[in-house]
Formats: C-alpha cells, sequence, structure tokens
C-alpha cells in the first residue's frame, strides 16, 4: 500500500533533481518498467509532496499496472496538498470510473469542472 512521504524529513536536492528523477521515470514509464518508475517518482515525492508532476505520475504507474486502489490513495493524498489541482481530479474521475464507483468518479469530475471554472472566471476579470 501506499505510504505518503515524511513531510518533515529533510533532503537537500534542488528542483532539477526533482524534475530529473520524472524525466527519468517518464522515460521507464513508456517502456513499461513501472516499479523503476514509481521508484524514482517516490523519491521526487520525498522531495516535495506538493510536486503535481510526480503525484500524477505515481498515481499513473499504478493504475498501468492495474492497482487502481493504490491510484486513488496516491491522487487523494496529492490533493490534500494540493486541493485545487485539476488534473489531479480529472484522474481520480478517470480511476474511479475505471473502478465501477461511478458516483464518486461524477463527484471528482464535478469538482475538476468547478476548478476549471473558477480558473476561467478568475483569468476573465478585468486588472486593475
Amino acid at each position: 500500500m501506499y505510504a505518503p512521504p515524511d513531510p518533515f524529513k529533510c533532503v537537500e536536492v534542488t528542483m532539477s533533481d526533482q524534475e530529473d528523477l520524472c524525466d527519468e521515470a517518464v522515460d521507464l514509464f513508456a517502456d513499461d518498467k513501472f516499479d523503476e518508475a514509481i521508484e524514482l517518482y517516490k523519491k521526487a515525492l520525498e522531495i516535495d509532496p506538493k510536486f503535481g508532476d510526480a503525484a500524477q505520475g505515481l498515481a499513473l504507474c499504478y493504475k498501468a499496472k492495474g492497482d487502481l486502489d493504490t491510484a486513488i490513495a496516491v491522487t487523494n493524498e496529492y490533493i490534500k496538498h494540493e486541493p485545487e489541482d485539476i488534473l489531479a481530479f480529472t484522474n481520480l474521475s478517470m480511476f474511479y470510473q475505471q473502478k465501477g464507483m461511478i458516483k464518486e468518479a461524477e463527484a471528482a469530475g464535478a469538482e475538476a469542472r468547478r476548478l476549471d471554472w473558477k480558473r476561467q472566471l478568475k483569468e476573465a476579470k478585468p486588472k486593475s
């Protein structure tokens, strides 16, 4: 089962290191090396639990392995850190739908739409 990273653990790395880990994980994912990609995404999340690329990639690796429960757990954990991430709710909706949890899928999809509308309204406001 997925265990979220320890937010109090000190890791000395740069943002570039995080991005390098994710870039390498994407390559591994493309080669169907999901377990190796998972390890790199977890390392990136140890650096910063709010790093969306790593959280989304990790969830998609679990989905690709057929472990929708862990994909859902990873996504819900990430949403605790970034509750306005539209893609996270979109993915969550997809994971729930694939699991046959239609009510939950519809709720996550509705939240993604609400957040997108909120973003659109914010962008449409004239700057004072």
